[in-house]
């Protein structure tokens, strides 16, 4: 049973912008971790694209760097990815999790959301 339900994907046109959510169950490791985004693109592996520790600092990789903001809402155990000027290569399924320091997931996956990119 995945401990994160995530969403706010969709269908956006190139130069888009979405913003997704992920609630966290009480049960997860939300309040005793970093948490991250994934992205699996289609044929490729599951990536971390954005992180926050607990104390609120951001890392991102490459792709998202200047156009993607991760935030948390500890009260509500939940995690934001707000995305703006949105590519093709952009799509893929989009996952919340726990993560490490060295970038891997804690806990559970979820469902994730679908975020495709095209015009």
């Amino acid at each position: 049973q995945g401990q994160f339900v995530e969403s706010g994907g969709g269908l956006v046109q190139p130069g888009g912008s979405l913003r997704l959510s992920c609630l966290a169950s009480i049960s997860s490791m939300f309040s005793l971790s970093a948490m991250g985004w994934y992205r699996q693109a289609p044929g490729k592996k599951r990536e971390l694209i954005a992180k926050i520790s607990l104390a609120g600092r951001t890392n991102y990789g490459e792709s998202g760097q200047g156009r993607f903001t991760i935030t948390r809402d500890n009260d509500k155990r939940t995690v934001f990815l707000q995305m703006r000027n949105l590519r093709p290569e952009d799509t893929g399924r989009y996952y919340c999790n726990a993560v490490s320091d060295g970038g891997a997931p804690r806990d559970s996956w979820g469902q994730g959301t679908q975020v495709t990119v095209s015009s």
